[in-house]
């Protein structure tokens, strides 16, 4: 797996995090209880590295059995030029779920996605209202638009079929980025009475500090960091890339830490924990794929 992160290392043009400023505080501990509403969603983040079986049928192994409530409503992606993704309905959580699988490295395309380091403007008919200063890294943003009406109607279904009013969308790493934009675009798209989250877990930024304020006062976002795994601080912050609100880091110690503000550098938080990539590096390149709370994200 290090040889994999040495692919996407390759083409990194930017990826040292800027000098950082005053560390801030004000960082809490979650409890064990708060720890554990998490996990489904962990497991319906690995769960979007299967193949999506053509009859929808939830079967996954360990991931899917994890929530076996779940009721597939909508499957897509090849896994290479689009990631897999699904749409489906969880009775016990009573919310939909939007899945969107993370990086396969032995996919070369999926790699470029994540090496095109460039800004570039929302499509104003997928993101109506969202102002041109907020700005996003091309290649999420082509990758999200590939499957975002197909996303929107099979959620439609699944709000529609079960007299359901929440949606949570969830990814890892690049499923992580592109979570992150279906998030913003559902809520854009859906009625203002459905509520919509995302939970994502070791994505890298997805956009600049006006698109990371924009998600602030749009969505609830949860991005869930590990340890010293280093494609949270890619693209660098010198090259005005910016996580929004809602970090919450896990230390070496396996506490979990909320960390507030756009990439907060206390060290307890993954800005300051790992400040560069050799930070990282110098580590454990298997941090990026957990366990988060036990959960492994990154295979089937």
């Amino acid at each position: 797996m290090f040889s994999s992160f040495a692919a996407l290392l390759s083409i990194c043009v930017v990826v040292l995090a800027s000098p950082t400023s005053e560390k801030r505080q004000s960082i809490t501990t979650l409890s064990n209880a708060q720890i554990a509403t998490f996990k489904p969603f962990s497991f319906y983040a690995a769960a979007a590295y299967c193949k999506p079986p053509t009859t929808l049928a939830w079967n996954c192994g360990a991931n899917c059995e994890a929530n076996p409530t779940f009721k597939p409503v909508a499957s897509g992606g090849n896994g290479d030029s689009v990631q897999f993704w699904y749409v489906g309905y969880d009775p016990t959580l009573k919310t939909v779920i939007v899945g969107h699988q993370g990086t396969d490295f032995s996919k070369i395309s999926a790699i470029v996605t994540d090496g095109n380091f460039v800004h570039g403007e929302l499509d104003s008919s997928l993101f109506p209202g969202v102002p041109s200063t907020a700005q996003v890294h091309d290649g999420f943003r082509d990758e999200q638009a590939k499957t975002a009406t197909q996303v929107l109607a099979a959620v439609n279904q699944a709000l529609s079929a079960n007299s359901a009013n929440q949606v949570a969308v969830v990814g890892h790493s690049m499923g992580g980025a592109l979570a992150l934009l279906d998030g913003v675009y559902l809520r854009l798209q859906l009625p203002t009475n459905t509520s919509v989250k995302v939970v994502n877990y070791a994505s890298p930024r997805v956009g600049n500090s006006n698109f990371a304020s924009f998600v602030d006062s749009h969505v609830p976002l949860t991005h869930i960091t590990n340890k010293k795994d280093i494609v949270p601080i890619m693209p660098g912050r010198a090259s005005d890339f910016a996580h929004p609100n809602g970090e919450i880091h896990i230390k070496e110690d396996n506490t979990w830490n909320s960390c507030p503000g756009h990439d907060n550098t206390n060290t307890r938080c993954t800005v300051g924990d790992v400040p560069n990539i050799f930070a990282g590096l110098s580590h454990e390149p298997n941090d990026h794929f957990g366990p988060y709370d036990g959960v492994h994200i990154g295979g089937c």
